[in-house]
């Protein structure tokens, strides 16, 4: 039987890692990018590219409805925009507060809503997943220096652990998957001291994140840490 997946932030470089990870998998993908974003995939019939503002509820609801229009069961949604700022709570104003809420949670919100929906109508249920932040969920590494952006991912993982509640009798599971630093080049750039053999690859992450995917049966752990070697 064939397999779909919908991977939103597809362009990134983690979304490019995963988006070839499903592929090799076997799965049919359905790539999300930002409007008028430069991407490179490499040419492959089980790859459609589409194009949405996920801040957008209208805009984000239609993609959700044309990946369902395409694949009548969609196993999954893999929801990874969102973005990074740094700022205790003197530095950090609601306005800043706010932007760091859009980006990483109402984008999130914007495409689970309408996923989990649709697959509550599945016999098979689905999976979803989603990017946590270490200091969202460990405060003493980091938290407090980056205020909006663990808040805001925050309720990423409350979202997540509220589906399950909502999904549970008709085996609908999410994941949030919670990376330490990963290796890209932005982050290097922005760390060059730092030790990059400690920090883990997106092609690891891409690994967990299909792996939380798998349509098995398991009911796997709710939140799923990728540390690296830190």
């Amino acid at each position: 039987m064939s397999k779909a997946v919908l991977i939103t932030g597809a362009a990134g470089n983690l979304g490019s890692a995963v988006t070839e990870r499903f592929l090799h998998e076997g799965y049919h993908v359905i790539a999300v990018v930002e409007p008028r974003t430069r991407h490179h995939f490499p040419e492959n019939p089980n790859l459609e590219v589409k194009e949405a503002n996920l801040f957008d509820e209208d805009a984000a609801r239609v993609v959700v409805q044309q990946a369902f229009d395409r694949f009548p069961t969609l196993n999954a949604g893999v929801l990874l925009v969102g973005g990074f700022a740094m700022g205790n709570l003197i530095r950090t104003s609601y306005r800043e507060m706010e932007q760091m809420f859009e980006l990483n949670f109402k984008s999130t919100y914007n495409v689970a809503r309408p996923l989990f929906l649709r697959m509550q109508a599945q016999g098979n249920g689905g999976r979803l997943v989603m990017i946590g932040s270490r200091p969202a969920l460990e405060p003493t590494a980091g938290g407090a220096d980056m205020m909006g952006y663990a808040l805001s991912k925050s309720l990423v993982f409350k979202l997540s652990e509220l589906l399950n509640v909502a999904g549970a009798e008709k085996n609908i599971r999410s994941t949030v998957v919670v990376p330490s630093v990963i290796d890209t080049p932005t982050n290097r750039a922005a760390m060059p001291t730092a030790d990059f053999a400690t920090w883990v690859k997106p092609e690891e992450l891409a690994a967990v994140i299909e792996t939380a995917c798998r349509m098995d049966g398991v009911s796997g752990e709710a939140v799923v840490r990728a540390y690296g070697k830190t």
